[in-house]
């Protein structure tokens, strides 16, 4: 469920129109609804509320400090993934008993930082990795939280992109490897072994894959039960999908967590967790205005003043988004047109022979489920602005991120004559 609905012909989100938004902070905007954020986290937490758990918002899925603010006012952990998203989570007001540090390529400044600030544990991805956790928590004098990310080599039977349980992708540590490291883990001296951490992909549409990789995570449990190795904690990642279209309908978060508690009978656990898309998916979308309706023989495009530069799922993964009007019309014919963005590159489209209501220039169209990796993945491509960031509480909005302008993107540039002096290499 989301707020974002017509009232008089005109897409609200809760009780404020796009149209008035569009007007008056200009186009393209994300416009996200604090109420649906609210609700999707509040949802995930009744579902998984018959046991110890944690839940860890995705960080990297939408990163703006209001949003975060919401969902930390609202109960939420964090799982974050770089220095930057803890410097985010820490400014408001996370504690560091409520955070998961997740990523294959931590640096040293990062793991210090994590280890300053007490994260609950580090969601380690590689022999490698642990040594370093290891040899900078001793310099700190502590002992660093972990758990072992394991690779079950599941299919997630996803977009390929976004799968990361099987044993061709970077993440984790294969499960065959996985005991003999706990084994070495165990005996690093600044290393607390705590948990156990497990993310196949995701966008995920069907519970089974969900089910595999938990069966064989806890056949590992069990066996480093005996072993005298007794974790807390079971992180589970995210991943469930959202219905992005009609066509599909992902699982809901109760049946989710009933077939994973099914499983976790028996075990003495701590779940944590790390939905992202679930939350902020629907709960947001991309405004943007039509530039020009365009003829080439038999196809049409509608070019839009948002381009992949703002929206970047439809070249990556294909993906698709709706997109309907602002401003409806009642008996306008439908058509078949790609939406298309201004950027110089042929990948740069939101819908492809896509049926549409007939779009006319200067009109409003709204990208739904915008809210998830949306601005995060935004850049300056073609020297473009990254667009505004807009939410709604009720009957009023506020601009939480200003549109860029052309003098953010080129402050940190200067010529060659102008910049820092460096000497001559030897030659």
């Amino acid at each position: 469920m989301d707020h974002f609905h017509y009232l008089d012909d005109r897409i609200y989100c809760e009780e404020v129109a796009l149209d008035q938004i569009a007007e008056a902070v200009g186009t393209p905007f994300f416009c996200y609804s604090e109420k649906t954020l609210c609700h999707h986290l509040s949802v995930f937490q009744q579902a998984f509320a018959k046991t110890a758990h944690l839940i860890c918002y995705s960080v990297k899925a939408n990163s703006n400090l209001a949003v975060l603010d919401v969902l930390a006012r609202n109960g939420a952990g964090f799982d974050i993934v770089s220095g930057g998203e803890l410097e985010r989570v820490r400014r408001v007001g996370c504690p560091g008993n409520k955070i998961v540090f997740s990523g294959v390529g931590k640096t040293r400044e990062e793991i210090r930082q994590a280890l300053d600030h007490g994260v609950l544990m580090f969601n380690v991805e590689s022999r490698s990795e642990l040594y370093r956790i290891d040899t900078l928590a001793g310099e700190s004098g502590v002992k660093a939280p972990v758990a072992l990310r394991i690779n079950p080599d599941v299919d997630p039977k996803t977009h390929p992109h976004i799968s990361t349980g099987l044993k061709r992708n970077k993440f984790g540590i294969p499960y065959h490897n996985a005991l003999d490291l706990y084994r070495d883990a165990r005996r690093l001296p600044h290393i607390q072994l705590v948990g156990l951490d497990c993310h196949i992909g995701s966008q995920l549409t069907i519970l089974s894959p969900f089910v595999d990789a938990l069966k064989r995570v806890l056949t590992l449990v069990s066996t480093l039960k005996r072993e005298g190795i007794d974790l807390q904690y079971l992180d589970l990642g995210g991943g469930l999908g959202i219905p992005y279209d009609q066509s599909h309908a992902p699982p809901l978060p109760d049946h989710y967590a009933s077939a994973l508690l099914k499983e976790l009978e028996g075990f003495d656990l701590t779940l944590i967790l790390e939905p992202g898309r679930v939350i902020a998916g629907n709960a947001g979308v991309l405004v943007t205005r039509v530039e020009y309706i365009k003829d080439n023989e038999d196809k049409r495009f509608v070019i839009t003043d948002a381009g992949m530069n703002d929206l970047m799922r439809p070249a990556l993964y294909d993906a698709y988004h709706g997109i309907q009007p602002v401003v409806r019309r009642f008996g306008r014919e439908e058509e078949m047109v790609d939406v298309v963005g201004p950027i110089c590159e042929s990948g740069d489209f939101f819908a492809r022979d896509r049926l549409l209501p007939a779009f006319a220039e200067g009109e409003l169209l709204a990208i739904r489920s915008a809210g998830a990796y949306g601005f995060v993945m935004s850049g300056n491509y073609n020297t473009r602005p990254r667009a505004a960031e807009v939410m709604v509480r009720g009957n009023r909005y506020a601009i939480i991120r200003r549109r860029e302008t052309l003098d953010d993107l080129l402050r940190s540039e200067s010529l060659f004559d102008k910049g820092q002096s460096w000497p001559q290499p030897d030659v």
